[in-house]
């Protein structure tokens, strides 16, 4: 039996009266429309969860359901029925049109909210995957549901007053200043996120410090209009994605990624605690490891400078000697290198920079092995401890200035202690004196 005998067969036995008739048909439409909603939106997401769980696509398919979008596609085909059906009331008239384009409108709906689904889907499928934890596809996919917002828009309101989409898109370019000046802040968003993330300036999880937005902690999340930082003290700072394209930030995914963390401090040595080494104490020096092949070149380097020096008949006083502050830059490279946790590939130095009123700076320069900050901490304290220790050895002093305990042991002599008190005894006999002649009058 075809479909056109069941059609007869039923307009045979529907009522004669027009909305009986109307109200038969609709309920049909409507019956039919509700199956075909359940046959798509329940019964076809079950045989996609099996194929999907078949193919080892079963997060896939957890994701659709949870973003609805197979029940959204059952409603697409529900609306879709009824803009097919509606033409065949009876008696409907220019009510008929305009339910059409309203079951139009909403099929199309439901059909670009099922598609935003889908986006929404794979992004959380992404965000499961290893590739997620260095790059962030959530902009491209709120850009992707933004044009998807747009397109559906001119199409349902194209399909409302019955005009081309064509015609609606001519219609825009009139309105491309304002559009310019409503969507500027997500056209910056779009042009600054897709750069971010395709010339790979910015992952999740890289450290960045950015002053001026008081951003100074691990990226958490990348999205089309912020970027949200993870500060050291746990608040989070909401960076926008444009900002990090235009103005400048560090970035210290480099420094993980060389597996060398940089140390640079200055010890400020006391300037009256530098002189001259004495043979003796050349000697003495002689017994630590790192200093005994140094000690041996420049002591046979000065010794031969001098022995030309005492031939040509010049002065003892101009001879050449070590000095403590030489030795001990010597030795901070030394111990440098020695180190098993210093980067022994990168710069190493220890320098003398320019003297000052607190002190001559000797600055340290080297990279550390290991790039997290409890390990860079305790090899950046073990280095100092170690430096701070030996200053005595070689007859060095910190520089420190003098605080309340340092002044408890000043003594005044006795005599300027009665001078000063008879001063002030002074003054305070005369004060009296020196006012009444002054006309002073008390208040």
């Amino acid at each position: 039996m075809s479909f056109d005998v069941l059609l007869a067969l039923f307009q045979q036995r529907i009522p004669a009266h027009p909305w009986a008739q109307i109200a038969s048909y609709l309920l049909v439409l409507v019956l039919i429309a509700v199956v075909a909603q359940w046959l798509f939106g329940h019964v076809m997401s079950r045989i996609a969860h099996r194929l999907l769980t078949v193919w080892g696509k079963a997060p896939w398919s957890k994701a659709l359901t949870r973003y609805r979008a197979y029940r959204r596609f059952g409603y697409a085909v529900g609306f879709a029925v009824i803009t097919v059906g509606i033409g065949e009331v009876p008696h409907m008239g220019r009510y008929a049109l305009a339910i059409e384009r309203l079951a139009h409108a909403g099929l199309w709906i439901c059909f670009f909210l099922m598609l935003g689904g889908v986006l929404s889907a794979w992004q959380d499928v992404y965000a499961s995957s290893r590739e997620a934890q260095t790059r962030s596809i959530k902009g491209y996919i709120q850009v992707g549901r933004l044009g998807l917002g747009l397109v559906c828009s001119v199409l349902v309101l194209s399909i409302l007053i019955n005009r081309s989409p064509l015609w609606m898109l001519s219609g825009l370019g009139a309105l491309s200043a304002v559009l310019l000046l409503v969507f500027k802040d997500t056209l910056l968003s779009l042009v600054a996120s897709t750069q971010l993330t395709s010339n790979d300036m910015l992952r999740i999880g890289d450290w960045i410090e950015m002053p001026q937005c008081n951003a100074d902690g691990y990226v958490k999340d990348i999205a089309l209009h912020t970027v949200k930082v993870q500060n050291w003290d746990n608040t989070v700072t909401t960076v926008p994605t444009y900002k990090l394209f235009s103005e400048s930030y560090r970035n210290y995914r480099q420094m993980f990624e060389s597996g060398a963390r940089r140390i640079k401090r200055t010890l400020r040595l006391d300037a009256g605690s530098v002189r001259f080494l004495e043979d003796r104490e050349v000697q003495a020096l002689m017994r630590f490891r790192l200093l005994h092949d140094y000690l041996e070149e420049k002591q046979a380097e000065v010794d031969e400078a001098n022995r030309l020096l005492i031939a040509a008949g010049n002065d003892p006083v101009n001879r050449r000697r070590l000095t403590n502050v030489g030795t001990f830059r010597a030795y901070g490279i030394a111990y440098l290198k020695a180190h098993p946790e210093i980067h022994h590939d990168l710069l190493l130095n220890v320098r003398m920079m320019e003297p000052d009123s607190q002190g001559i700076p000797v600055e340290i320069y080297c990279f550390t092995a290991l790039t997290a900050w409890m390990d860079y901490e305790r090899i950046q304290g073990d280095v100092f401890d170690h430096l701070l220790a030996i200053l005595p050895e070689l007859g060095l002093r910190l520089y420190q200035a003098p605080s309340g305990a340092d002044l408890t042991g000043v003594r005044i002599s006795p005599v300027l202690a009665a001078a000063q008190v008879a001063a002030a005894q002074a003054t305070v006999h005369h004060a009296p004196a020196h006012g009444a002649a002054a006309g002073s009058h008390p208040i």
